[in-house]
């Protein structure tokens, strides 16, 4: 037995060399996914670190509990209003996109490599989540962002295709292991799944946002312990009752998130933190899991598919699914290109180990090629492809202002930020000269990455970051009069 100290040093140790070359390779657009499995890969026993590890179930409950606190922190940093005109779109692709890149997958191992269909839609159904996460940690490094509803569309996406994959994945496996189980079963127990996760997630979301601003806690930090135990509990309560504890995660933390409640903003610093650290254990664990002489084997089966995945599959899938909604081909290819496969696809191989099939080690290595090779080879081409289809734009960083404003339930004032554009009317304009209503106030301007605190004198000038304290009728008022004269 291993003392706690050494557990904790290497652990650690591990946390901040992940964290420092993760830093280091940060302008390379390389997926910090690779950068983190990578780690664990040498930390592992054929690694110069020499930590043997295998043990599957392991590795699978801190890949359950990190998930659950990165969907969670995914739907709080989740804005509905910049989003909801896309939801179709992402439902869509979370349904009968992950739905469609299974099946095409299943078809192809079929047909050319002579495997059961029921084996190759399990080998889909794991392999057909992507991960937006990667995608804009890649184009954030080149300073890149992405135009209209295709930004959007990824971000919700990826928060809800994780549950289709996973509940396709746990379906294909009773099938597999339990003879009387039939499709129909299936289906109906996806519409049962989906339907308690969706209303549970609703539901206690709302519950929550009452219960943080009646319950006033004298400490602050006790809002984010209250919120962190909360979310668990809705995943354990409701995959209890055989519903999608993720799904339910996920929604519970998007409605949160767009909610007004008290600590706000200190709440989602937490869980962004906390989120990044579930994200580097959960890569190291599954690096350390990883043997990579055994990788070898599968490379020729790894590449075919992964290729066939990323040229045939998920563009297919993507175009079908979105076909009568309204995107131009431009956006469907860069929507099918930034299909990048993430953890949850790894997570995801470990069930086949614990459900004891006899292919599950096959299946595991596979799916750990195909999750390294879609990340190398699409990561590092996603700025030109942007480029290429004319669907990138700079990429805007948030700002952190030193002051923090937490409105209480009932208040009717809120702290907006706005950028003032080339062309606005305001350029060159001092604060006395606008037309601000009465009740609203630009408290602070961000230029040149300096707080300047404004007087009625101050002079505004392009690309000035205002930090406004606004009354929520008045701010789309607010927002017209920075608007631009002529849109660009």
């Amino acid at each position: 037995m291993i003392a706690i100290e050494y557990i904790l040093i290497i652990g650690a140790s591990l946390i901040i060399l992940s964290i420092a070359i993760a830093k280091l390779f940060d302008n390379l657009g390389v997926p910090t996914l690779i950068l983190f499995i990578g780690v664990g890969i040498l930390a592992g026993s054929e690694g110069p670190g020499g930590i043997y590890f295998d043990d599957a179930g392991f590795a699978q409950s801190i890949g359950i509990i990190a998930l659950i606190f990165i969907l969670f922190a995914g739907g709080l940093d989740t804005n509905w209003k910049s989003v909801k005109h896309t939801a179709w779109h992402a439902v869509s692709l979370s349904t009968a996109g992950v739905f469609l890149t299974s099946i095409f997958i299943a078809v192809f191992l079929t047909v050319f490599f002579d495997f059961r269909f029921i084996l190759g839609l399990l080998i889909g159904s794991i392999i057909s989540s992507t991960d937006a996460a990667a995608v804009f940690s890649i184009l954030r490094s080149k300073n890149i962002s992405l135009k209209g509803k295709v930004k959007s569309i990824l971000e919700l996406e990826s928060g809800s295709n994780d549950p289709m994959a996973v509940f396709l994945t746990v379906g294909c496996i009773q099938l597999l292991t339990i003879p009387e189980k039939t499709v129909l079963d299936i289906a109906l127990l996806f519409i049962f799944q989906m339907g308690l996760g969706s209303a549970f997630g609703f539901l206690f979301g709302k519950g929550l946002v009452i219960l943080i601003n009646q319950l006033k806690f004298s400490y602050e930090g006790i809002y984010p312990v209250f919120t962190l135990a909360f979310a668990i509990l809705v995943f354990g309560f409701t995959t209890l009752l055989n519903g999608s504890g993720f799904l339910a995660v996920y929604i519970l933390g998007l409605v949160v998130g767009n909610s007004s409640f008290v600590q706000k903003r200190s709440m989602i610093r937490f869980f962004d933190g906390l989120a990044w650290l579930s994200q580097i254990a959960m890569f190291l664990t599954l690096g350390l899991l990883v043997f990579p002489n055994q990788i070898i084997a599968v490379i020729g089966l790894g590449l075919l598919i992964s290729l066939f995945l990323i040229f045939v599959a998920r563009p297919l899938s993507v175009f079908l699914s979105l076909s009568l909604l309204k995107l131009n081909w431009r956006e469907m290819t860069l929507i099918s290109w930034v299909g990048l496969r993430g953890a949850v696809p790894i997570i995801l191989a470990t069930f086949p180990m614990l459900a004891g099939l006899p292919d599950a080690e096959m299946i595991f290595n596979v799916v750990f090629f195909i999750v390294i090779t879609s990340a190398l080879l699409q990561g590092w081409s996603l700025p030109l492809a942007a480029k290429w289809l004319k669907l990138d734009e700079p990429f805007k960083p948030k700002i952190s202002y030193p002051m923090e404003f937490n409105p209480s339930e009932d208040s009717d004032t809120e702290v907006i930020d706005l950028i003032i554009p080339y062309n606005s009317q305001i350029t060159g304009k001092t604060l006395a000269e606008l037309d601000f209503p009465a009740d609203s106030r630009i408290v602070m301007i961000w230029r040149n990455e300096k707080c300047i605190i404004p007087g009625g004198g101050t002079i505004l000038e392009t690309g000035d970051a205002l930090l406004i304290l606004v009354n929520k009728n008045n701010i789309e008022r607010v927002k017209e009069i920075i608007t631009p004269i002529h849109p660009s």
